[in-house]
C-alpha cells in the first residue's frame, strides 16, 4: 500500500465535530494534524500559499478543502467524509432513502424492486407464518427469490456502493477521516476513498443470519425504528469506520 495516500495517529486534544475538522484545516500552518493531513493528500507544505475548509451539507462529503498554492493558476479541491465514533467497534449509517429512489437511481428491475418492497415493509408479506406480519426478512422468500436477490446485488455491487460510500458528483467523497473518541482517547485515520471502497466491497454478497443482507463489508437492512412511523420503511445501508484502521 502506498503509505503517502493513508495515514493513522493518536491524538492528544480530540475532536469534536465537522466545524472544528475545518479550524484545523484553516489555522494549517500551526496545527500539527492539519499538516499531517495535507501531506497523506500529497501536497508540499512548503509550496502552500493558503487553505481554506467549508463545512457541506447534503452530500457524500462533510467537509471541502481548498488548496493554494504558489504560482499555480488552479485551486485543489479535496472534498472528505468525516466520521466520528464513540465506539471501539460499531454500524455507522452512510445512506438511508426510500426504495424507489433506489429503483431509478439504479434502473433497479421490477422483479427486485416487488421484492424489497416486501423486506421494507411497504407491502406486507404475501405469506402466512413469517416472523412479522409487517414486513418479510430475505431467508423467508423461496430459494429462487433469494438467488434472484443475491445475483442482482452481486452484478451491481461496484456500483451500489460507490453511490452510498462516495457520491456522485461535484462533492462526492475522496478522502475518508475517521475520528475515534474514546473516554479522553482519540485516533484517527485518514483514507483515499478508492482504498476505502476497495476494502468495503471485499468479500460476497449473502443474506445474514437475521435475514438483512451483507454486501461485502456494508450492511443492507430496513430501517426500522421511528415509533412505527412510515419512515421505518425506508431502506438503510450501515457500516463500521473503525474497520479502516486496521487495513
Amino acid at each position: 500500500m502506498n503509505l503517502v495516500q493513508r495515514g493513522s495517529q493518536t491524538a492528544r486534544d480530540g475532536f469534536h465535530n465537522e466545524q472544528n475538522i475545518c479550524d484545523k484545516f484553516n489555522n494549517w500552518q500551526f496545527d500539527n494534524e492539519a499538516q499531517q493531513w495535507l501531506t497523506i493528500m500529497q501536497y508540499d507544505l512548503s509550496k502552500i500559499e493558503y487553505v481554506r475548509a467549508v463545512v457541506l451539507h447534503g452530500y457524500k462529503a462533510d467537509v471541502n478543502v481548498q488548496v493554494q498554492i504558489r504560482l499555480k493558476s488552479a485551486i485543489d479541491s479535496e472534498n472528505i467524509q468525516v466520521k466520528l465514533v464513540s465506539n471501539r467497534k460499531g454500524f455507522n449509517q452512510v445512506d438511508k432513502r426510500w426504495l424507489l429512489h433506489y429503483k431509478e437511481m439504479w434502473n433497479m428491475p421490477d422483479n427486485i424492486y416487488s421484492l424489497l418492497k416486501y423486506y421494507t415493509g411497504e407491502d406486507k408479506p404475501y405469506k402466512t407464518g413469517v416472523r412479522d406480519s409487517r414486513r418479510m426478512f430475505m431467508d423467508e422468500f423461496t430459494n429462487e427469490e433469494q438467488e434472484l436477490l443475491l445475483d442482482w446485488f452481486s452484478n451491481n455491487k461496484t456500483l451500489i456502493l460507490s453511490d452510498i460510500i462516495k457520491g456522485r458528483g461535484q462533492f462526492s467523497a475522496e478522502w475518508i477521516l475517521v475520528v475515534q473518541k474514546i473516554n479522553n482517547n482519540a485516533r484517527w485515520m485518514l483514507v483515499n476513498i478508492n482504498q476505502a471502497l476497495q476494502h468495503y466491497s471485499s468479500g460476497d454478497v449473502k443474506i445474514s443470519p437475521k435475514g438483512s443482507m451483507h454486501i461485502g463489508h456494508v450492511t443492507m437492512q430496513r430501517k426500522g425504528g421511528d415509533g412505527g412511523r412510515n419512515t421505518s420503511k425506508m431502506l438503510q445501508f450501515k457500516l463500521d469506520p473503525t474497520q479502516l484502521f486496521d487495513i
